[in-house]
């Protein structure tokens, strides 16, 4: 009895959850029929509120992500760690923190109600272990925002030329930086070997573009050149539904002129024909040069060895006793 008792509790659990899903997705077909039928430029999701959820809860089984953090962070971590567990509960969520793995767990609870929560709380302990400030990291639970870490290590390549590449992408005085956030509207966080980057879906399509093309040695002021004219374009409506390919500027490697081209390729050739004749008119012997000669060697072989001894006599030979 008690059973079938749970096998039906577990089904009806079930169809609460399939419920649940079959509403946004009717909603989210009919915010589509407003958005074609109607002039709006922008596609609106619904927000899915409490209400929305029969029985105010959704996930039957429990689900969890765990992430590292890095040991510098320990302190300022275990810092705001009442405050993560704050955010998380707001969301019906419950956090973990482990010190001696160094990871931060989330969860979710019987009482959860939004089933993409969990996912959005994943991210927002992965921004906290990439040293996000906490109150910058919390706007990741708004609908609008995600989230993207971009890794920027130059494998098998040489620290100091990595260095070089990532300060190119901060800028003097962080100048680049705050280009980058103005023009995507983003929040951008150069770390160690990663770049967090938070704000909407497209501008950390254009953010992660940029950090990669900066790390493949293209400088990221052509990027923000192009998104500059980008959002001019956007302003005028006659070139709302044209092609601004004509108008974006394309980057390439300047090539020498042929003739200095051909100016230097002589000068390699003569260069190396001249160390080939060198080489060749070296005599070329069996068995292995003869080591270097000693001073005492070389003192024997004039005489000047036996000479010193005789006037180290001589002078002896005045000593008082």
């Amino acid at each position: 009895m008690n059973a079938q008792v749970l096998v039906r509790s577990q089904q009806h659990l079930r169809n609460k959850h399939t419920d649940i899903y079959i509403y946004i997705y009717f909603t989210t077909l009919g915010a589509l029929k407003e958005m074609t039928s109607s002039s709006k430029p922008k596609y609106h999701v619904p927000e899915l509120t409490q209400d929305d959820v029969p029985g105010g809860a959704c996930c039957v089984a429990e689900t969890t992500f765990a992430t590292q953090f890095p040991s510098y962070l320990e302190s300022y971590i275990r810092s705001i760690w009442p405050a993560v567990e704050t955010v998380l509960g707001q969301h019906q969520l419950t956090g973990k923190l482990d010190l001696m793995e160094g990871s931060m767990t989330v969860a979710t609870t019987r009482r959860t109600w939004d089933p993409y929560a969990i996912v959005k709380a994943r991210d927002f302990i992965r921004l906290l272990a990439r040293n996000v400030p906490l109150a910058q990291a919390q706007k990741i639970f708004q609908t609008e925002i995600t989230c993207d870490i971009i890794p920027i290590s130059l494998k098998g390549k040489s620290t100091r030329r990595f260095i070089k590449r990532r300060d190119r992408l901060i800028g003097p005085k962080a100048q680049t930086l705050k280009a980058l956030e103005i023009l995507t509207g983003c929040y951008v966080l150069v770390q160690g070997k990663t770049v967090a980057v938070m704000g909407p879906v497209k501008g950390c399509q254009q953010v992660r573009k940029i950090v990669d093309d900066c790390m493949n040695n293209i400088h990221p002021i052509y990027g923000l050149k192009q998104l500059l004219i980008k959002r001019e374009l956007a302003k005028r409506e006659d070139l709302k539904h044209e092609d601004w390919s004509r108008f974006i500027p394309v980057y390439k490697k300047t090539l020498q002129n042929k003739e200095k081209a051909k100016a230097v390729k002589k000068a390699k050739k003569e260069k190396l024909q001249a160390s080939l004749k060198k080489q060749a008119n070296k005599e070329k012997s069996v068995f292995p040069p003869a080591p270097p000669k000693r001073k005492e060697d070389i003192a024997m072989e004039s005489g000047k060895a036996f000479l010193v001894g005789q006037k180290r006599r001589k002078r002896d030979d005045f000593k008082m006793e």
